[in-house]
């Protein structure tokens, strides 16, 4: 198991900007408004020859039974219950209050290794600030800016101590060579999204039967992308949790717009994406709008429609809405929908599967023989249309790639085929070779002609 260290300390003293810092991402928000950071972020640090596993944490504040507050700062408890050692971050402008004097105090009866890290010691009053850490009875301050990179080489000392001697002798066991079909045994990477308040964590922390993740009848509780590993029917998958992606104008909240970068990012480095749709409210012009995102990113779509348990004729329900799904979507026509309700654990089984199906077919490939002999019968069955007199001549197809899908259509006049005619084609392509729900991309490349550079020379 890799070295655990959980960065704690109070509200806005820079803890999300030192591990970034550490991570070498911009994984974590940064606003200058203090507890933008909720649930508890895991992410790989590096620091010179060091690795470790690095946690941010919501800031320590008090809060009553039950609140949001106090249920942040239960996530902070279980983080720092969970590793090996503590880096208890202070802003040295500010110097030491009495809430960094609390909570100095919470890490000393953690029993374990602290470091004290003294953050924005740059410039004259830091270095004052970072002076009266010493009071908190933590050991001497490492004074660091994570902003500007400064100080760095100092918490590497104070952390190479803590630390075991690395161990190099299994650096080649984990080496993959199984070629093209290594993603069979790989993590899936899945991202749920959807519109606020659709029941994205709820159904996560059912999936890991803990309440890892911060839920709130109240929209927006969820800010940051945070990831988990999850384990199903011996199955790896990395779940992505995001913040709830509400239409462009309504959004005029910095953070807000921060949130849903990151969501978008997300989406962009999943596998496949499963978009939450609230039963209650079916499918608004917002969750068409995030599943068209989906598949211009490419990605795998699997829809979960949650909340079931609250709607009566559960099945005349879901026939509505798979009718509703391949009218309004079109483009990923076939797209698996299934019924869900994150609060009672119904469905999650089904849910699984229907994420490894999809992220089945989204690396299918088929043979070039295959798609030419269905090729040669569909443009015998349906001609491409004739533009200016002239008939456009479709040659072969042979896939590109997958991840998702992609074929090449070598032709006469590319720029002439219509797109209704793709469309088509795409059609054909899901039906016969099994491809629901996944986007499928058609490139049109004009075959060279042998015989053009005759044509110049005569004339």
């Amino acid at each position: 198991m890799p070295f655990t260290i959980a960065m704690i300390g109070r509200p806005n003293v820079g803890k999300s900007t030192l591990f970034n810092r550490l991570v070498g991402q911009k994984l974590a928000l940064v606003d200058d408004q203090p507890g933008v950071t909720r649930d508890r972020r895991e992410g790989e640090a590096r620091l010179g020859d060091l690795e470790f596993t690095v946690v941010d944490t919501a800031g320590l504040d008090e809060g009553e039974r039950g609140s949001l507050t106090a249920r942040m700062r239960e996530q902070t408890q279980t983080a720092i219950d969970a590793a090996d050692a503590l880096m208890f971050v202070v802003d040295a402008r500010a110097g030491v209050t009495p809430a960094d004097k609390a909570f100095a105090d919470l890490a000393r009866r953690a029993n374990k290794p602290v470091v004290l890290v003294a953050n924005k010691s740059e410039g004259k009053q830091g270095t004052a600030g970072a002076a009266e850490a010493y009071a908190l009875g933590l050991g001497d301050p490492v004074p660091i800016s994570a902003e500007h990179g400064e100080g760095l080489s100092d918490l590497y000392d104070a952390l190479r101590v803590l630390m075991p001697e690395p161990d190099h002798d299994d650096d080649d066991e984990d080496v993959d060579d199984d070629g093209a079909e290594a993603w069979v045994n790989r993590p899936i990477r899945v991202a749920i999204v959807g519109r606020p308040n659709a029941g994205k964590s709820t159904l996560i922390n059912h999936l890991l039967g803990e309440e890892r993740l911060l839920t709130s009848p109240e929209a927006g509780t969820t800010r940051d992308a945070i990831s988990v590993n999850v384990t199903w029917q011996g199955r790896e998958f990395r779940v992505f949790d995001t913040a709830g992606m509400r239409r462009r104008a309504r959004i005029d909240d910095m953070l807000e717009k921060l949130s849903v970068s990151d969501t978008l990012r997300a989406v962009k480095f999943a596998e496949v994406v499963v978009l939450m749709v609230d039963a209650q409210n079916k499918f608004e012009e917002q969750d068409l709008r995030i599943a068209d995102l989906i598949e211009r990113e490419g990605r795998a779509l699997v829809i979960a429609v949650n909340k079931t348990d609250l709607v009566e004729r559960k099945g005349n329900f879901l026939t509505g809405l798979r009718r509703d799904v391949d009218h309004l979507l079109p483009q990923v026509k076939g797209a698996p929908v299934v019924a869900v309700s994150g609060l009672m654990g119904e469905g999650i089984g089904q849910l699984m599967k229907a994420i490894v199906e999809a992220y089945a077919v989204w690396n299918k490939r088929a043979s070039t023989s295959a798609l030419n002999r269905w090729f040669e019968q569909v443009v015998a069955n349906n001609p491409p249309p004739a533009v200016s007199g002239r008939r456009l001549r479709l040659n072969y197809i042979t896939q590109a790639k997958a991840r998702p899908p992609s074929f090449v259509v070598f032709c006469s006049r590319a720029d002439a085929v219509p797109e209704s005619y793709l469309r088509y084609l795409v059609n054909s392509l899901r039906e016969v070779f099994e491809l629901p729900g996944t986007p499928v991309r058609i490139t049109l490349r004009e075959k060279a002609n042998p015989f053009a550079h005759k044509a110049k020379r005569k004339s």
